[in-house]
């Protein structure tokens, strides 16, 4: 008797320790045992816990439009990012595919592994002052974000240090990755990443792209994939007015782009191709012994690509016997037509749904319509209702080396409303905004689509079965990839350098300090939003 009440006591005890200790220490939650009601729960606390960071966003956001770094030149975007990452326990590795402005920054362990993207490169001769509806460059003639590629990075800091919080109370299993797409402006980066197997171990990709919505999209839908080549001829020097035997390797430079430009009026209407002359000879008195055309070609998919390479190298040969000259080509980049992934994007699309739109002020809209009235677009000011998930109506249109992530692994692209619709891309118009509120809200709220996305995926088998069984019973029933760099095709890291060697001490006089002004704008003395100079 006295045996079994010292069990009893001894067992009580044991049970009450067992459950404080749960208590104090929570046993992982696996996905299988997530209710409804609980993933409801903890999708509350993502976005309360997005909503603290709300700051780091602003920072991240001004900080990299105050670099305006161009493809390949990273350096200060990395340096920043990685540092802050690693303050945040992620660790890092630097340099990676080949690329020195490219890293993977990783936090936690298991499956799934997610990776977070987004581009980091800005845009030559885009240099703006933000907040102002005039043009006014920060540098005259150098590089900016007339895109918004500073903004996407601060999506992923947010979305991630708040999934971790909750990964970390909750002791959830699986693994957070952040990564740049850099160079993308040369379409330069994420092939070589995909080359490298960067992505083998990862499970999905949620990319994130700046835009003027809240937004996505699955299947091909709008867009080329392409293959950008340097071509460049060597012929003889000679004096110009003096000497017959030169061979000028310019003159082959100009019969190739007449050539194309002929030819191209017999190519499928999808296709798009353009060109600049990269070297063309030193003075007018020189035969130009070497000079190089630089191609963009793109087309809708991989086999009127390759069709469309075979035909300039053609034509590239043909001037070249012409003007009795030699012809190298070198792939500077490329970017295979996209393919998103649909499970994901309907995932995605939900929670759009309930994240919606930035409430916008009447000060914002009228800054809005006041930069669309600047470069004569229409003055429809800023969105106020989301777009729908369509179905994919592939049309020809512009490139992004996302494509090549596609086919590695299930990935979606979500775009957040950072920008003012209307304005050309590429320019410095697109600037203007990107270091204002209207940027800081639209960061946050693409925050919290790709944060909600990813916590459904770390919860939700089921979404991860569906995401894999679409890409392996559709998209790549459907097609195949094709890889367009050759094994010996290097990244063209010099591209830049020039560039960057000229204005970079120019722009770091105006590197944003968060330590002693609050934003971006603090610092410039703007007091958003101006209208009229002063």
């Amino acid at each position: 008797m006295i045996y079994s009440l010292c069990a009893l006591f001894f067992s009580l005890r044991f049970i009450a320790l067992i459950a404080l200790a749960v208590c104090i220490f929570p046993l992982p939650v696996h996905a299988e045992e997530v209710s409804p009601e609980r993933l409801e729960r903890l999708k509350q606390d993502l976005l309360a816990n997005i909503e603290t960071h709300r700051k780091t966003g602003q920072v991240v956001n001004d900080m990299l439009f105050s670099f305006s770094e161009l493809a390949y030149e990273e350096k200060e975007t990395a340096r920043f990012l990685t540092g802050l990452l690693e303050q945040n326990g992620f660790s890092i590795r630097r340099g990676v595919g080949g690329l020195p402005t490219a890293w993977i920054a990783t936090w936690g362990s298991g499956k799934p592994v997610i990776a977070l993207g987004s581009d980091v490169d800005g845009v030559p001769k885009t240099s703006q002052k933000p907040g102002v509806a005039w043009r006014e460059a920060l540098v005259e003639g150098a590089p900016g974000h007339g895109e918004g590629h500073n903004s996407g990075q601060a999506v992923n800091v947010v979305a991630a240090l708040a999934l971790k919080e909750i990964m970390t109370r909750e002791h959830l299993p699986g693994t957070l990755v952040l990564w740049p797409g850099v160079a993308e402006e040369l379409l330069g980066g994420k092939a070589f990443l995909v080359r490298a197997g960067v992505f083998k171990d990862v499970d999905f990709v949620l990319f994130n792209h700046v835009g003027n919505n809240l937004g996505t999209r699955w299947g091909q839908g709008y867009g080329t994939g392409l293959v950008s080549l340097e071509y460049t001829f060597t012929g003889e020097s000679a004096h110009a007015a003096a000497a017959w035997h030169g061979r000028s390797a310019l003159d082959a430079v100009e019969i190739m782009n007449t050539a194309w430009n002929f030819r191209r009026e017999h190519l499928r209407p999808e296709q798009r191709s353009h060109y600049v002359i990269t070297d063309g000879g030193d003075q007018p008195n020189v035969v130009p012994s070497r000079a190089s055309v630089w191609y963009y070609i793109r087309e809708m998919d991989f086999e009127n690509i390759r069709k469309n390479v075979k035909i300039a190298d053609d034509i590239a040969a043909g001037a070249a016997l012409a003007t009795g000259t030699q012809v190298t080509r070198r792939v500077v980049g490329s970017a295979a037509p996209r393919h998103f992934n649909r499970p994901l994007a309907e995932a995605a699309q939900v929670n759009i749904e309930r994240v919606g739109l930035p409430t916008w002020t009447e000060e914002e809209q009228r800054f809005a319509k006041a930069v669309q009235a600047l470069v004569e677009q229409p003055q429809t000011g800023l969105n106020t209702s989301l777009a729908e998930l369509r179905a994919p109506v592939p049309a020809s249109g512009p490139s992004d080396d996302i494509g090549d992530v596609t086919w590695a692994v299930p990935t979606i692209t979500v775009s957040y409303p950072a920008n003012i619709p209307n304005l050309p891309v590429h320019h410095w118009s697109s600037a203007i905004a990107m270091a204002t509120p209207i940027a800081h809200k639209g960061v946050l709220f693409g925050a919290k689509a790709v944060g909600l996305t990813a916590l459904d995926l770390l919860l939700r088998p089921e979404l991860g079965d569906a995401a894999r069984a679409y890409f392996t019973n559709v998209q790549t029933k459907a097609g195949s990839y094709v890889q367009f760099l050759g094994p010996e095709d290097t990244p063209v890291l010099d591209r830049n350098r020039q560039v960057t060697e000229q204005y970079r001490p120019l722009l770091e006089r105006l590197y944003y300090d968060p330590q002693r002004y609050d934003t971006y704008l603090d610092q410039l003395g703007v007091r958003f939003p101006q209208f009229a100079k002063p």
